[in-house]
């Protein structure tokens, strides 16, 4: 091991939520540290792909308030970069239209004022060829919506947080936490030391929680990505105005199904099921279910004929959920110094999972835990990386935190003793 080094902060994880998380801390000067387990760039986490949908539909006006600075800050990153990161192509909800959760992304984007277009049977496939609007579904498309290019995201970001003088380093996984007033990170191959500690670890969160007496209630899935052919080349990419696309349910699945145009593959569009089977995240490629990729298969036949009904492309990533699927940004329940940060893969119908929550340290740490996600968290990256730089710097967060405090998931524990 080499002499420690000592930093302002240290962030462990260089997913996007890390990454702007690291970003925000260099940006206010802090001497900041990210930290990779893996090789960059890498597909082992939840934060790689070329595209992710950015939208402001949401069932809940909390994700749809924080959306709205979200798309500026992103434009600040393009700026600053002079990189292309956001192509609007619209984004179209579809549902049971007597349902609560199509009525609930409807009266969120009215409520607050997203732009939006209300489409019917009548004029549906006059505005969104090649795709079939299912009986008694409705349809609305929020405008503002588009495409995140997310690998470019990605090494932007990290590039500015490098070019304001943070240091990163990659293929460096943290074998042990000691918390104190001055943290202590071990690694593989050296020793750190910072006044705070940001852990932005994905699916493995919880394998370094332990060093802080603390287990969260995450579960680990794994989704498969599938993309799925046209025959005739061009029907659904971004050049013919396909907008991307979410089902909120219907009569294949009562989960999501959300869909972009073609980009990653020419000719294929990216389509999937949201949720997956759960995995060890060391051990994902074992995970051999294709019980969500059946659903798709039915929902293409039905919905898009313009697609082979067999995925030509099936690639892996991992969400990390929350019982009740919303972010946690939170102080730690025992310590006012500890901040934590985790669950942003999934938004949507809540899974059952044993709550345990436990904490036994009783020295003082600042250690910021975040959980990076895909298709829920990643468009959340810049806002997310700010409200985590807040609290691990004391100041008040921009956003009321009350729906993703970790006391509602300590309540329960306690009331189940």
């Amino acid at each position: 091991m080499s002499a420690q080094e000592e930093f302002d902060c240290i962030v462990i994880g260089a997913g996007v939520q890390g990454s702007f998380t690291a970003y925000q801390l260099a940006q206010r000067r802090r001497r900041t540290l990210l930290l990779e387990q893996f090789v960059l760039p890498h597909t082992r986490g939840s934060s790689h792909g070329q595209t992710r949908i950015i939208r402001k539909a949401y069932e809940q006006d909390f994700y749809t308030q924080m959306m709205q600075e979200c798309y500026e800050l992103w434009a600040q990153l393009e700026k600053e970069a002079g990189v292309k990161l956001y192509r609007q192509t619209g984004l179209l909800v579809m549902g049971p239209e007597q349902s609560s959760n199509f009525q609930m992304f409807r009266n969120t984007l009215v409520k607050n004022k997203v732009p939006m277009v209300t489409l019917n049977h009548g004029n549906f496939s006059q505005h969104i060829p090649n795709m079939v609007l299912a009986a008694g579904d409705g349809a609305v498309v929020d405008v503002t919506a588009g495409v995140l290019y997310a690998d470019r995201a990605l090494k932007t970001v990290q590039e500015q947080f490098q070019k304001l003088g943070g240091i990163l380093r990659d293929k460096e996984r943290v074998t042990d936490i000691k918390p104190g007033a001055v943290i202590t990170v071990t690694t593989s191959s050296h020793v750190y030391q910072a006044k705070s500690l940001v852990v932005t670890a994905g699916p493995w969160a919880n394998r370094l929680l332990v060093h802080t007496g603390l287990n969260l209630p995450l579960e680990v899935l794994k989704i498969n990505v599938c993309y799925w052919r046209e025959k005739f080349p061009g029907s659904y990419n971004v050049e013919r105005r396909f907008p991307c696309f979410l089902l909120t349910e219907g009569e294949e699945s009562k989960e999501h199904i959300y869909g972009l145009p073609s980009n990653e593959y020419p000719g294929m569009m990216k389509i999937c099921y949201h949720i997956g089977s759960g995995t060890d995240p060391d051990f994902r490629d074992q995970q051999t279910d294709r019980s969500d990729i059946d659903i798709l298969q039915r929902f293409v036949s039905r919905s898009l004929p313009g697609l082979f009904p067999e995925p030509a492309v099936v690639e892996s990533c991992m969400y990390t959920m929350t019982p009740d699927r919303h972010f946690i940004l939170d102080h730690h329940p025992s310590y006012r110094n500890i901040v934590i940060g985790a669950g942003f893969s999934g938004n949507g119908t809540r899974s059952n999972l044993l709550v345990d929550v436990s904490t036994s340290l009783q020295t003082a740490t600042m250690l910021l835990f975040h959980l990076c996600h895909d298709c829920h968290g990643f468009k959340f990256g810049p806002i997310v990386g700010k409200l985590l730089c807040e609290l691990s710097q004391g100041d008040v967060p921009s956003y009321d935190l009350s729906p993703f405090r970790i006391s509602r998931f300590l309540d329960k524990t306690k009331s189940a003793l």
